[in-house]
């Protein structure tokens, strides 16, 4: 068969494609994305009709160039194995993740609230993505030698992800391997509704943990691709205070009344970490955690007004909290757990932690009858004491005594197989406690970094 007649036949059939996928209408955001932009655009240019210039090769070669520099970026650094080809995987995380009418009314109330028209265009639609989804590589390759002889055309399906292996329990990993053996893709509505009824859309769906990021113009949610893998069980000597922290989460989630939580205590003895792990103990419910730094504080009512809409619970964390006696930020949160004309979202709580009990520095100057003249000044001292008092539950988490920080040594050795008798370890634990940080959680983990490392070390010499 005259390969004239070969090239004819194949760019048919992009076109088709490339006329499909044109007329998306619910999921047309998919379109603005860069690899998909570029995809488009290197499909019309290979099937328009139009003398073969040096002008229309270089063009045809940039646009390529883009489409791979694109498509690598996600597919070099995807977290999972590739789903099909490269491009395949990438069209199906755009799907997973795509805002619209139908993803962001299916995360809300499922697929039994829609209205017959959506439904029916969502089912084109899909059926239109999957003609995209189908683009067969050889026969692209081949139409841009046959266009383009004097051009290296590198094929894109040989990327391969940084993952070494596929979470077959993730949602959106399940999502992607069902689409892929699906032979009609608008009958797997009911499994899209339902993917984005559970895992959400946009960044939530794709992210647990956030930043708060503060700009000139207001503010942005970060997602958080590598939250802190600390887990509750790795906190020794907390017993008392992660049960609170998990009880009082526990109910949020199960949308009963609930506590924001303040957290103080001494340096390095877990403070952070129980919140932090309180995501890996609720990883299978729609628990998101935001942290937000304390000179951002007055972004906070933005923040509320963000999240209020949604239907995944937040914990907004706040670390290392407390306020120089000339700052007011304070004032703001202390609106925000309570004495706002606005309410909390039902959905948000905030857990906070600082290593003091009382968060705004308080002078014996300030306890003098008279303060700059001030008549009311009682009344100024109260304001200052009185913002730990918002919150709900106070969790007071100390530094470990020398049997207590023993314990903790001889959990996490267990935890990580090390075998060295303890009377040794004990020994070499204390003295890193005297020559650094003395007795802690944190002192404890450092100290047993170390000892992993070395004896690591000493096997490999």
């Amino acid at each position: 068969m005259p390969a004239a007649f070969i090239l004819e036949e194949v760019l048919n059939t992009l076109r088709k494609v490339l006329h499909s996928a044109n007329r998306l209408v619910i999921f047309r955001g998919i379109l603005a994305d860069p690899a998909a932009a570029r995809m488009l655009e290197l499909l019309e240019l290979i099937v328009e009709d139009s003398p073969r210039s040096l002008s229309y090769s270089k063009k045809l070669a940039e646009t390529y160039a883009l489409f791979f520099s694109a498509l690598s970026v996600h597919a070099e650094l995807e977290s999972e194995r590739l789903v099909g080809n490269p491009w395949q995987n990438h069209l199906l995380d755009l799907i997973a993740s795509d805002q619209n009418s139908f993803s962001h009314k299916a995360e809300l109330a499922g697929l039994s609230s829609f209205g017959e028209s959506l439904i029916q265009q969502v089912k084109e639609d899909l059926r239109k993505l999957q003609k995209l989804y189908l683009l067969d590589t050889a026969q692209i390759l081949w139409s841009l030698q046959q266009t383009s002889p004097d051009t290296v055309w590198m094929s894109w399906d040989r990327f391969q992800s940084a993952a070494d292996q596929d979470p077959s329990d993730s949602n959106r990993s399940l999502l992607k391997h069902r689409l892929h053996q699906s032979a009609d893709w608008s009958s797997a509505i009911d499994l899209l509704a339902d993917f984005y009824f559970k895992t959400g859309v946009g960044l939530f769906g794709q992210f647990k943990a956030f930043h708060w990021r503060h700009t000139a113009t207001g503010g942005f949610l970060e997602g958080i691709a590598s939250p802190d893998p600390i887990r509750l069980e790795d906190l020794v000597g907390c017993d008392d205070q992660k049960d609170w922290l998990v009880r009082n989460t526990t109910h949020f989630l199960s949308g009963f009344p609930a506590n924001n939580v303040f957290v103080y205590g001494d340096r390095g003895t877990g403070k952070s970490s129980a919140i932090k792990a309180l995501l890996h103990h609720f990883i299978d419910q729609p628990l998101r955690m935001l942290e937000i730094s304390r000179e951002d504080l007055a972004d906070l009512p933005q923040v509320m007004k963000l999240l209020r809409p949604r239907r995944e619970s937040f914990i907004v964390f706040i670390d290392d909290l407390s306020f120089e006696e000339e700052e007011t930020e304070y004032k703001t949160l202390k609106a925000v757990l309570e004495g706002s004309l606005e309410a909390r979202p039902a959905n948000v709580l905030i857990y906070a932690t600082s290593n003091r009990r009382h968060l705004i520095k308080e002078y014996f100057s300030d306890r003098e009858t008279l303060n700059n003249g001030e008549v009311r000044h009682q009344d100024t001292l109260q304001e200052k004491v009185s913002l730990a008092d918002r919150f709900g539950i106070q969790l007071a988490f100390v530094a470990p005594d020398q049997n207590q920080y023993l314990s903790i040594i001889q959990s996490m050795a267990r935890r990580r197989g090390i075998q060295s008798p303890a009377e040794e370890l004990n020994k070499q634990a204390l003295q890193w406690a005297q020559l650094h940080n003395g007795r802690s959680g944190r002192t404890a983990r450092q100290f047993m970094d170390f000892l992993t490392a070395e004896l690591k070390l000493a096997k490999e010499t």
